[in-house]
């Protein structure tokens, strides 16, 4: 199994083209295993999605990360590709992506800088199941996973 890690570029830092960095490692990758996951830590949905469908049926799985929330459009692309827009985060939910609530919401409120702290209740951890086909590599069966507080 492969992982590969990729970084969106819409409303983040410059980096280069995520769509051609893969088709490079994926070149590489593709020679030992079929069964590949990619991570692709990004910010905007569309660009998320648009890489979903642009690798549907090149890797077993497309799992976006970033904006801390959990999207429920998780689904077998045509091609064999499970796809998720974000899988959430793994943290405190009594917050604001994670930092304490009160901070951030002055923070918001007040325009200025405060420092963030991270809370502490309401932990959960999130993730998704994705079973493949060793053959192929394309995925069979995919899950969200949420499991509930932790403290």
């Amino acid at each position: 199994m492969g992982v590969l890690n990729l970084q969106g570029r819409v409303y983040m830092q410059p980096i280069d083209d995520p769509f051609k960095t893969a088709d490079w490692a994926l070149g590489i990758m593709q020679k030992e295993t079929k069964t590949i996951f990619v991570d692709f830590h990004a910010d905007a949905t569309a660009e998320k999605m648009a890489m979903g469908w642009y690798l549907d049926g090149k890797v077993t799985a497309v799992i976006g990360t970033h904006t801390h929330t959990p999207t429920a459009d998780g689904r077998i692309l045509p091609r064999g590709t499970a796809f998720q827009t974000d899988v959430g985060m793994t943290g405190p939910y009594d917050s604001v992506l994670g930092m304490k609530k009160e901070q951030a919401i002055r923070r918001l409120v007040t325009g200025t800088p405060h420092k963030y702290e991270v809370a502490s209740h309401d932990v959960r951890l999130c993730g998704v199941y994705v079973q493949a086909d060793a053959d192929t590599g394309r995925a069979v069966k995919m899950e969200s996973i949420i499991f509930p507080s932790f403290g």
